[in-house]
């Protein structure tokens, strides 16, 4: 895995390094002991090799006593954030009502703590521009989903009031990690509701206007075989797109 190191150290314990070829070092107790949890469904153990949970819950930084909001969730996710904050930290799943009824999927109930298994995980269901999370957060995580604040669907929402709402809720130092697929260079927001790609420079624009320092970036997702022209669902490239892992932290 190889990282690149934008700014030098940030805040919230993030792993950067210096060069921009090194070999991973071993993940902390906490996440190491979150992705071998031996109560982890077969499902999720199985997406592991693609989904690079130990270098990605190390590059975002994830401690014992954190809160995290994932954004657009996935119990796969959720499972792993819990243990590695452990039952001191918090996780958010926030499921936007407007994805919840465009894909139809049966969402928790608003406040609830829908695994008995990780009772410091809650969700919270609502509107995507109210984002209710009023907890200080350590890490807002969203992964695969950030082109879908342009679609249709979503309302569309209003992407620079969301992010705003994301650097308010964060603490100072607090980081907000934006995994997605990436669109070809140039392309601006052509995809976002076709390929379902979005060009890396419009997130970097839009976290500069929030108030965001772009810190770092992991190449930990990279395929450089992905044209980034055929949609993300395509079976030729399902599951091996290339994208970008960015961190941007609020001073």
């Amino acid at each position: 895995m190889s990282f690149k190191s934008l700014t030098g150290a940030i805040g919230a314990g993030v792993l950067l390094a210096a060069a921009t070829a090194a070999t991973a070092a071993a993940p902390p107790a906490n996440i190491a002991a979150a992705v071998a949890d031996a109560g982890r469904p077969a499902a999720d153990t199985a997406l592991d090799a693609g989904r690079k949970p130990a270098e990605l819950l190390t590059f975002a930084g994830i401690k014992p006593g954190m809160t995290v909001v994932d954004v657009f969730p996935g119990a796969y996710w959720e499972r792993l954030f819990a243990k590695a904050v452990g039952p001191t930290g918090k996780v958010f799943a926030f499921w936007p009502a407007e994805m919840v009824k465009a894909e139809n999927v049966a969402a928790p109930a608003n406040g609830s703590h829908p695994d008995a298994a990780n009772p410091n995980i809650t969700a919270v269901v609502a509107p995507v521009n109210k984002f209710p999370i009023n907890v200080p957060a350590d890490v807002i995580w969203i992964r695969q989903n950030y082109h879908d604040l342009y679609d249709p669907f979503m309302g569309p929402a209003d992407v620079p009031a969301f992010n705003k709402t994301v650097f308010n809720t964060l603490k100072h130092g607090g980081l907000y990690v934006i995994i997605d697929h990436s669109a070809p260079d140039g392309s601006g927001l052509a995809g976002a509701n076709t390929t379902h790609r979005i060009d890396a420079a419009v997130v970097k624009k839009d976290m500069a206007a929030a108030g965001f320092k772009f810190v770092g970036e992991s190449n930990v997702l990279r395929n450089p075989d992905d044209k980034r022209d055929k949609l993300v669902f395509d079976k030729s490239i399902r599951g091996k797109t290339d994208q970008f892992v960015y961190v941007f932290k609020r001073p």
